[in-house]
This record gives C-alpha cells, sequence and structure tokens, in this order.
C-alpha cells in the first residue's frame, strides 16, 4: 500500500507538519503524564482506522516502557482491569471528543467531570488539545492513506 499523496516531500504538507509538530510540543511538554498521552493517541487512533498513527503510537508507548498487555487492551479498556482511574476517565474523554459526530450531545458533563476529578486544569487543557490534535493527524493520515507498520520510534526526532 502506498499512501495518495506523499505530504512528508510536499512543500504545503512539510509546512502543516511543522506547524501542528510545534502544537503538539506544548502538550507533551505539559503535566498530562506521557502514559496517559500515549493511550489517548493510540485509542482515537483506533477509533479513527488511522493505521500510521496507531503504529506509531503503540510503537513509541513500548519504546517508553509501556506493557504489552495495556497496550492490547487499549481497544477494550472498559472491560480491563489494567488502567487506573485517571486513565479511564482520559480514554473516555478520548472516545467521546473523537466520536462527536456518532454521541449527539457531544462530550458529557459526567466524562468532564470525571477527568476533572483527576487532572487539573492545565492538564485537562492538554488533554482536550492533545484529542484535537491527534484526531487532525489522524484525518490527514486517513485522507491521504498513509500506511502504517514502517514506523521506527524516534523516526520524526
Amino acid at each position: 500500500m502506498n499512501a495518495r499523496l506523499n505530504l512528508f516531500a510536499n512543500a504545503a504538507g512539510a509546512k502543516f507538519f511543522k506547524y501542528i509538530n510545534s502544537a503538539d510540543k506544548v502538550i507533551v511538554g505539559s503535566t498530562l503524564p506521557a502514559a496517559t498521552q500515549e493511550l489517548v493517541k493510540l485509542r482515537a487512533s483506533q477509533i479513527n482506522g488511522c493505521g500510521f498513527c496507531t503504529d506509531m503510537h503503540t510503537k513509541d508507548a513500548a519504546h517508553a516502557g509501556e506493557t504489552a498487555i495495556r497496550l492490547h487492551m487499549v481497544a477494550a479498556w472498559r472491560e480491563a482491569t489494567v488502567f487506573t482511574d485517571a486513565e479511564r476517565a482520559a480514554l473516555e474523554l478520548a472516545e467521546q471528543g473523537t466520536r462527536i459526530a456518532d454521541a449527539a450531545g457531544g462530550v458529557t458533563d459526567e466524562a468532564w467531570a470525571n477527568a476533572a476529578a483527576h487532572y487539573d486544569e492545565d492538564q485537562l487543557a492538554a488533554l482536550a488539545m492533545l484529542i484535537a490534535l491527534i484526531n487532525a493527524y489522524n484525518r490527514v493520515n486517513v485522507i491521504v492513506q498513509q500506511p502504517g507498520g514502517d514506523y521506527r520510534p524516534g523516526q520524526f526526532g
């Protein structure tokens, strides 16, 4: 499988990724736990069917020390005992924030309140930005059919 368009070699694509990657640095530098960030990115990528990002975030999380069982259980996190209450709240917010069109009311007050019980205001801001950002990455990659499977941890710096 080949991508429809090489966004990394395209001038507009390269410029877009330069700016969007700058936004990612804000989130990475936040106090939102790195493990939570990877779990959220992985779950949104699974929901969106983004093979490239699913590959990337599975490998990045494993490289950072995440266990195989937790990575395997992300898709079924509701039925898994391996996540903390805070991670579960973040995964619920990620799912609702990713499935906005599927959920008539968008993100529920209950999901927000549950996340707010585990994260401070700065972490909530980072979480909301992260959910929006990974969805943007997913959509670009799905549109151009960016294939997954060949990503190497640290490949993009």
